[in-house]
């Protein structure tokens, strides 16, 4: 036997060994799931908060809120997945603004088709303005666990938005593009 024959030879069994490690495996591999997608609700996107006047008016308007922007990432196990986002919220001071901060109301809520909302979770920011300041926002970094219970993650969606009252609803109706 030759070296050359022989050094193809210990290829051959080196191919052959690493076959039954998966290398030339024709089973499929189970790909990773990705995250739930985290959308802003645009209706509920923007909302107001009202000085003491009981005109619900733009010149009665407090604070504005936006909910900006949320980026996610994730965490899988068998059964359930850790969701990590951080929510840019901005405030703005309007015409009826006292004092130097603000508190928003927003939720998260874990939906499935057909828009089945399978929990909700409130949170509150607080949002700090300096003196001659009208505009401040803060990046809330929040985490929620959803188990996953027979279902993917392609399956949820996570929603967010501001908790609305009915007057606030009626002011955005009456006042667009604020």
């Amino acid at each position: 036997m030759t070296a050359g024959r022989a050094a193809r030879g210990a290829a051959l069994a080196g191919l052959v060994a690493l076959s039954g490690c998966g290398l030339f495996s024709s089973a499929p591999e189970r790909p990773a799931q990705a995250c739930p997608a985290a959308v802003i609700l645009r209706p509920l996107a923007n909302t107001a908060i009202f000085g003491p006047s009981p005109g619900r008016r733009p010149e009665n308007v407090a604070f504005y809120g936006l909910l900006s922007e949320v980026e996610s990432n994730c965490t899988v196990a068998a059964q359930s997945v850790l969701m990590k986002l951080d929510v840019i919220v901005i405030g703005q001071r309007g015409a009826a603004a006292k004092g130097d901060s603000v508190d928003f109301d927003y939720f998260v809520a874990v939906t499935a088709p057909p828009q089945t909302i399978l929990d909700k979770k409130p949170f509150r920011v607080r949002i700090g303005f300096r003196p001659n300041q009208i505009r401040a926002g803060v990046t809330d970094h929040i985490e929620v666990a959803i188990p996953l219970v027979g279902r993917t993650t392609s399956d949820l969606t996570l929603d967010l938005g501001f908790q609305q009252p009915p007057d606030v609803v009626d002011f955005y109706k009456r006042f667009r593009g604020r």
